[in-house]
């Protein structure tokens, strides 16, 4: 089953983006920032985060346009060479797959802890995975119009919930701002990076692109949207818990949402509703990074047959994915392969974009 003649819009390839990064960083960053910052400065840490994730986006969008049609794994064996790129074509591969087992523990963690309380992780990560191949046994268009659908329904319950949730928001709790300094800030860098973690899936996706040439729009509409949202949360939750109420909170953001109920309306507990909302975003990042380690797999070792390798990938990430013991084990996981994504996908493409330019590879249209 060959599905390389799926064509997505700019505006598809810009919502995948959004649901890739929109991932479980939304539950915990606010936590791990103020571990990292201590000071209520976060959200200066996240605006200028999302900024250099753009700005590394749109890096990453000017290599590939160099090589239209053509995924990473394909390009890059013209710039390096096949055997370091056969390398660096296993490592973003396992990168995908480690990532999509990492998505799906969180979501069976959270799952478990909030909706099917004594379930075991192995029943609930099986599940969510067989429902995951059956969505990318459809292709890439299918999994495109599925994130369309998810992710309008995902930002009006994020706005209803925000909304709701003022009611305890204390402007104090975010002052003073940088009342040590810049220092705090830098600090946090780092662990607001992590949470950009879904440029990269541009690596793969770009080569099925309508017009290529907006996929540098794609890729601002895709991180600024995200960041905004982070934004939006860690003032809000900040202002509602403060510093001290949330270094405890391992999932800060829906304890903010169990903080307030609602008699008489169909939902008095809004976290429920909002677990399931991002439920569905943690699945988007699972379904995207399969897809992807699926296309490097059958392009990697130049196969047809996106479907048996599909299958194949299912229980190793089945095996990565219950390989930590606990949830503090699974967030070192993530904080891993965040920092790779970093040299991977951050500092990798403008070394490449730089020696195709150099080497003359490529075409002139980046």
């Amino acid at each position: 089953m060959n599905r390389s003649t799926d064509k997505l819009t700019t505006t598809q390839t810009g919502v995948m983006i959004i649901n890739y990064m929109l991932g479980a960083g939304i539950l915990t960053l606010p936590r791990t920032t103020v571990e990292a910052v201590d000071t209520p400065d976060v959200w200066i840490s996240i605006i200028i985060s999302g900024l250099i994730a753009t700005i590394i986006g749109i890096m990453l969008v000017i290599l590939c346009r160099r090589f239209p049609g053509k995924t990473g794994f394909q390009f890059v064996q013209e710039i390096t060479g096949s055997w370091i790129a056969f390398i660096l074509g296993a490592v973003v591969i396992i990168y995908f797959l480690v990532i999509s087992a990492f998505e799906i523990r969180v979501m069976a963690e959270v799952t478990g802890l909030y909706l099917l309380e004594g379930t075991p992780v192995w029943a609930i990560v099986m599940v969510f995975m067989w429902v995951g191949i059956y969505l990318n046994s459809g292709g890439l268009g299918a999994v495109a119009r599925l994130f369309e659908i998810i992710l309008p329904i995902t930002l009006i319950i994020f706005v209803i919930a925000i909304l709701l949730s003022s009611k305890l928001f204390e402007i104090n709790n975010l002052r003073p701002v940088l009342g040590e300094g810049i220092k705090p800030v830098f600090k946090g860098l780092k662990s607001t990076l992590l949470a950009y973690t879904g440029y990269e899936v541009m690596f793969v996706i770009m080569a099925y692109m309508q017009h290529p040439q907006k996929g540098i729009k794609a890729v601002m509409w895709g991180t600024l949207v995200p960041t905004g949202i982070y934004l939006i949360t860690v003032v809000m939750v900040i202002g509602s818990l403060s510093i001290e109420g949330m270094k405890t909170r391992t999932w800060p953001t829906l304890d903010l949402m169990r903080s307030f109920e609602l008699q008489g309306l169909i939902f008095e507990r809004f976290e429920s509703l909002l677990l399931v909302i991002w439920i569905m975003q943690i699945f988007s990042t699972f379904s995207i990074t399969h897809y992807a380690a699926t296309v490097g797999c059958t392009q990697l070792f130049k196969s047809n047959k996106i479907l048996p390798a599909m299958f194949i990938l299912l229980p190793i990430i089945y095996i990565i994915a219950l390989i930590p013991k606990d949830v503090n084990e699974t967030f070192s996981l993530g904080d891993a392969m965040g920092n790779l994504s970093i040299y991977l996908f951050g500092i990798l493409p403008t070394i490449l974009l730089l020696i195709s330019i150099i080497r003359k590879k490529g075409g002139k249209n980046a």
